[in-house]
C-alpha cells in the first residue's frame, strides 16, 4: 500500500464537512434531484410492469424477463460506476462532475421508457431500461456518497438521509398522483405516464444544477490509495458492511415483493380495483409523515434498533393482510397508513447506517471509498427488486394467475397472490431483524471512528 499525495482542490470544487449540523439550505438543495429520481423508481417496479402487459399486450414472464435482465446488466455496471466515482477525480468535484454528467442519460431513458410506442417489444423495455439502468446508477452513486461524504456525524448523517428520502417520498407520490389522475389504460396520445416521463426530462435536469451550484463538494478523508486487489480485502473485512448488506437485500427482497404485487393484489383479491391510486398514495403519504418519527426515535434507542422494531410491527401488521375479505377498503387502508409510517423508518435509517459502515473501511484503508459502498447497495437494492419481479411472477403464473384475466382468477391463484404478496415478505424481514439485532456500530463505537479518521487526516 504506497501512500500518493491527493490533489489540490481547485476554486471550481469549493468543499465542506458538515458534522451534525447541517444547514437547512444545503440539506434542501441536496435532496431536490431525489423528487424526479424518485418518479422513475416506483413506476419502474410497480406501474410498468402492469402498462407493459396489461395495455401494450405483452406476456407476464416476458416483462418479468426483461426486469431480471435489466438488473443482471446492474451486476456489472454498479461496480463499474462506483469505482469510477472514487476515482474520478476533475477540477470540479469527483461527487458533483458525475453527477451533472448522468443526468442527460437518466431523463432522455426515462422518458423513452414511461412514453413507449402503442407497438413497444419486449425488446424495447430491455433497451431502454438498461439505458435507464446506467443512467440512474450513474446519477444515483454520486449523489449518495456524496450525501454521506457531507456530513460526517452520527445524527447528521440520520437527518441528511431523511430529507433525501423525505424528498423521495414525495417525488414517489407525484409518481403515483399523475398516472392515476389521468389515467394509463390506452398507449395513445399524452396518458398519465407520458406527462411524468415530460415531468421527468424536464425537472431532472433543472433540480440537478440547483444542487450542483448550491452544495458544495464534500472534503475528501483520503490519506493513501489501496489497489483493486486490497481494496477488496478490506471490503470482505469489514464485518458491520456485510452484516447490514445481507439484512438490506433480504429486507429490499421483503419490500419489492409486495410493492410489485400490489396493484394486482388490490384489483384481484380485495375486487377494488379504482382504489389501486388511492391507497397507493396514501401509504406513501404514510411513509413522509415516517421520516420525522424514524428520526427521533432513532436519535433515542439507536439507528439498528430504531429499524428493527419498525420491521417487527410491520411484520405484525401485514400479517393480516391475506386475510382480508373482497373489498375491505377501510381496513386495507388502515394497513396502508400503518405499515407506511414504517416505511420511513425502511428508507431513510439503513440509508444513514450506510453511511457509518464507510467509515469502518475508510479508518482502515486509508481510502474514502464511498463509491464502490454505495454501489454494492445500489445493486443490492435492484438486486433484491429483480428476484421479486423474476421469481413471484413465474411463481404466479404456476398457480394460474392471469393479470389479463380481470376477475376471473380462480381462488387458488387468488389465495396464491396473497400468500406471495403478504406472508413470504414477513419471513424475509424476521431474517433482517435477526442479522440487525445487535449491529456492532452503534453511535459510540462511530465517534471512535470518526475521532481515528479525522485525528489521521488533519496529522
Amino acid at each position: 500500500m504506497t501512500k500518493r499525495s491527493q490533489p489540490e482542490p481547485s476554486s471550481a470544487a469549493r468543499t465542506a464537512s458538515y458534522g451534525d449540523q447541517v444547514p437547512a439550505r444545503i440539506l434542501a438543495a441536496y435532496a431536490l434531484p431525489a423528487l424526479p429520481l424518485a418518479a422513475m423508481t416506483l413506476p419502474l417496479y410497480i406501474l410498468l410492469p402492469t402498462f407493459y402487459t396489461e395495455t401494450l399486450g405483452l406476456s407476464l414472464a416476458g416483462v418479468g424477463f426483461a426486469l431480471l435482465v435489466m438488473r443482471l446488466f446492474d451486476a456489472v455496471n454498479d461496480p463499474l460506476v462506483g469505482f469510477v466515482a472514487d476515482r474520478f477525480r476533475p477540477r470540479f468535484g469527483r461527487r458533483r462532475t458525475l453527477f451533472a454528467a448522468s443526468l442527460p442519460l437518466t431523463a432522455l431513458s426515462g422518458f423513452m421508457l414511461f412514453w413507449p410506442p402503442v407497438d413497444a417489444t419486449t425488446g424495447y423495455l430491455l433497451g431502454w431500461g438498461m439505458m435507464l439502468s446506467l443512467g440512474y446508477t450513474a446519477s444515483v452513486i454520486p449523489l449518495t456518497a456524496w450525501g454521506a461524504e457531507l456530513s460526517s456525524g452520527y445524527r447528521g448523517r440520520s437527518r441528511l438521509a431523511g430529507w433525501r428520502e423525505g424528498f423521495i417520498l414525495i417525488g414517489t407520490l407525484i409518481a403515483i398522483a399523475v398516472p392515476f389522475t389521468i389515467g394509463f389504460d390506452t398507449a395513445e396520445g399524452v396518458h398519465g405516464l407520458a406527462l411524468l416521463a415530460i415531468g421527468i426530462a424536464v425537472a431532472l435536469p433543472v433540480f440537478g444544477l440547483i444542487a450542483v451550484v448550491i452544495v458544495p463538494e464534500p472534503k475528501e478523508h483520503t490519506k493513501q490509495r489501496v489497489d483493486f486487489r486490497k481494496g477488496l480485502g478490506h471490503l470482505r473485512n469489514n464485518k458491520p458492511f456485510l452484516r447490514l448488506i445481507f439484512a438490506y437485500l433480504i429486507n429490499g427482497l421483503a419490500n419489492g415483493i409486495p410493492a410489485t404485487l400490489f396493484l394486482y393484489f388490490v384489483s384481484e383479491r380485495l375486487g377494488l380495483p379504482e382504489a389501486r391510486g388511492p391507497l397507493l398514495f396514501l401509504y406513501f403519504l404514510s411513509g413522509v409523515i415516517g421520516v420525522p418519527i424514524a428520526l427521533k426515535i432513532a436519535d433515542t434507542i439507536g439507528k439498528h434498533r430504531a429499524w428493527c422494531w419498525a420491521m417487527l410491527i410491520n411484520c405484525a401488521i401485514f400479517a393480516v393482510a391475506p386475510m382480508l375479505p373482497e373489498g375491505a377498503l377501510y381496513g386495507f387502508g388502515a394497513m396502508c397508513i400503518a405499515t407506511g409510517i414504517f416505511l420511513g423508518f425502511d428508507l431513510t435509517i439503513p440509508a444513514s447506517i450506510q453511511a457509518d459502515v464507510v467509515d469502518v473501511d475508510t479508518a482502515s484503508s486509508g481510502e474514502q471509498r464511498s463509491g464502490i459502498y454505495f454501489a454494492a447497495w445500489s445493486l443490492a437494492t435492484k438486486l433484491s427488486l429483480a428476484l421479486a419481479g423474476g421469481t413471484i411472477f413465474p411463481a404466479l403464473a404456476f398457480f394460474g394467475f392471469d393479470p389479463q384475466a380481470s376477475g376471473n382468477n380462480t381462488d387458488t391463484s387468488l389465495l396464491a397472490l396473497a400468500v406471495i404478496y403478504a406472508w413470504v415478505p414477513i419471513a424475509l424481514k424476521l431474517i433482517s431483524v435477526l442479522l440487525m439485532w445487535n449491529f456492532p456500530l452503534d453511535e459510540a463505537e462511530h465517534a471512535k471512528l470518526r475521532a481515528s479518521i479525522d485525528g489521521e487526516t488533519s496529522s
